[in-house]
C-alpha cells in the first residue's frame, strides 16, 4: 500500500506505472454500468428466477476457483479408493476422533463477521457518494435564486468538475479505479463544458489520475466563487457561510471515500481467513469421505449426497469470503460495485433542471 499524504498524492514513480495500464474507454464503462444497474433490479425477482442467472452470482465466481475443485477431487479420490480396497484403513478410526465441526464453527463466525464489516464499509461509502451529489444540488438551488446567472453557472461548473475529478483521483489510492482523466473526466468535460481550456491548464500539474489534489483545488475555486458573490453584494456573510458549509461538506464526504479506499481491512485478517479456509476445506472433505463408509458399508447414493455436502460447504466458505472481498472496494471494475456514472449523470441532470427552472409570475 502506497503512503497517502494529506492531499492524497502518490509517489510519481507509481503514478507513471499506473499510467501505463490501459483504462476502460467510455463505451466500456457505460456498457458495464448498464449491466450493473440491471443486476440491482434482480433483487426483487421471484425465487426461481433468481436461481436462473449466471452473471453477478457466486456460481460464476466459484466455477473458476481451482481450490474448490481440488477439495472436491480429494473427496472423490478417497471414495474411489474405497471401491477398490477391501479393508478399512486405520486412518478411519483416527478421523472419527477428530472434531472438524469446532473448526468449522470458528471459521463460519469469522467469515460472517468479515462480511458484516465489509458490507458496513460498502454502505458507508455509498452514503458518501450520495452526500456528494446532495450537497451539489443544495448549492445549485441556492445559487439559482441568489447569484447572477453567469456566476451561478460558473459555480456549478466548478462544483460538478470537482465531483467527477474526485472519482478519477481514486486511481491514486488503494486499488486502481477504472475512471480515468482521459475517458471519464474527458467525456463529462466535453459534453457538459465543465472547465475551459485555460482552467484545465491550471489543474494539469496535479495529475488528476493520481490523487485528490485536483478535486481539492476545484473545491477551493467553488469557495472563491462564493467569495466573489459576497464581494459583489449578491449575498451577505450569513448566506456565504451557508454555501461554504455545503461545499466543505462535499469535500468532507469525498475525503471519506479516499480515507476508506486508502485503508482496506487489515491484511492480517484477510490472511487469517485464507489460512483457515485452506486448512478447513480439505480436512472437511477427508473427514466426510472416510465417514461415508468402506468396503461392504458403501452406498453409491451416500457417496453422491456427501459429495454434494462437501461442495456446498466449500460454496459457503469460499462464497462468503469472495462476497466480503468484493465489497472492500466499491469503486472498482466489478459488476457489484457502485454506479458512479449514474451518480455523476443524475447530479448533472438535476443541476441543469435547477438552473433552467422557470415559473409563472405571481399576481398579487
Amino acid at each position: 500500500m502506497v503512503a497517502i499524504h494529506d492531499n492524497f498524492k502518490i509517489n510519481p514513480m507509481v503514478a507513471r506505472e499506473k499510467k501505463k495500464k490501459i483504462r476502460p474507454s467510455w463505451n466500456e464503462l457505460k456498457e458495464k454500468e448498464k449491466i450493473r444497474r440491471s443486476l440491482l433490479l434482480r433483487a426483487e425477482l421471484p425465487f426461481w428466477r433468481v436461481l436462473l442467472f449466471w452473471n453477478g452470482t457466486c456460481l460464476r465466481e466459484l466455477a473458476f476457483c481451482p481450490f474448490l475443485w481440488i477439495v472436491v477431487a480429494i473427496y472423490a479420490a478417497i471414495r474411489i479408493q474405497s471401491r477398490f480396497s477391501d479393508a478399512a484403513p486405520e486412518v478411519m478410526e483416527q478421523m472419527s476422533s477428530m472434531n472438524i465441526d469446532i473448526l468449522g464453527g470458528f471459521l463460519s463466525f469469522f467469515l460472517v463477521l468479515f462480511v458484516n464489516q465489509t458490507q458496513t464499509r460498502f454502505l458507508t461509502m455509498y452514503g458518501f457518494s450520495k452526500t456528494c451529489s446532495a450537497r451539489i444540488q443544495d448549492v445549485a438551488g441556492l445559487a439559482k435564486t441568489q447569484f447572477s446567472t453567469e456566476l451561478a453557472a460558473r459555480l456549478i461548473r466548478h462544483f460538478n468538475a470537482a465531483h467527477v475529478a474526485g472519482y478519477v483521483g481514486l486511481n491514486g489510492v488503494g486499488h486502481p479505479a477504472p475512471y480515468s482523466k482521459l475517458h471519464f473526466f474527458g467525456h463529462y468535460n466535453k459534453n457538459n463544458q465543465l472547465l475551459t481550456t485555460e482552467e484545465m491548464k491550471l489543474i494539469d500539474h496535479h495529475m488528476m489520475d493520481s490523487g485528490g489534489a485536483a478535486m481539492k483545488e476545484l473545491v477551493t475555486w467553488c469557495q472563491e466563487d462564493v467569495g466573489m458573490a459576497k464581494k459583489s453584494g449578491q449575498i451577505d456573510s450569513y448566506e456565504a457561510n451557508m454555501y461554504h458549509e455545503r461545499i466543505l461538506a462535499f469535500r468532507c464526504a469525498m475525503d471519506g471515500i479516499y480515507y476508506y479506499t486508502d485503508q482496506p481491512p487489515h491484511f492480517f485478517y484477510i490472511h487469517f481467513l485464507a489460512l483457515l479456509t485452506v486448512v478447513y476445506c480439505p480436512l472437511f472433505a477427508i473427514n466426510t469421505a472416510y465417514s461415508t463408509g468402506w468396503a461392504d458399508d458403501q452406498n453409491l447414493l451416500m457417496d453422491i449426497l456427501n459429495g454434494m455436502i462437501v461442495l456446498l460447504q466449500c460454496t459457503f466458505v469460499l462464497g462468503l469470503r469472495s462476497l466480503g472481498t468484493k465489497m472492500i472496494d466499491p469503486y472498482g471494475a466489478d459488476l457489484e460495485d457502485l454506479s458512479v456514472i449514474l451518480y455523476c449523470d443524475a447530479t448533472l441532470e438535476i443541476c441543469n433542471i435547477i438552473m433552467d427552472a422557470k415559473q409563472v409570475d405571481s399576481i398579487v
